[in-house]
């Protein structure tokens, strides 16, 4: 992530979501194993949040143009 927000050049106001981003999974890597709790049968979110979330994404990656 954060190799991805250095090549565009973000200004450090532009990057600072990313960088949040990036020291919450590195600090809570331990406590995301998506995939074995998963094979555990324990849900992760609903349909309806995954839809949000999808879409949330999309929104922001189509708004802006990487390089």
């Amino acid at each position: 992530m954060r190799p991805s927000a250095t090549l565009p050049k973000l200004t450090p106001q532009e990057r600072k979501p990313v960088d949040t981003c990036a020291r919450y999974l590195l600090n809570n890597a331990k406590d995301l194993k998506y995939d074995d709790y998963l094979k555990a049968g324990l849900p992760m979110a609903t349909g309806v949040i995954e839809g949000a979330c999808r879409h949330l994404i999309k929104d922001r990656q189509d708004g802006y143009h990487w390089g």
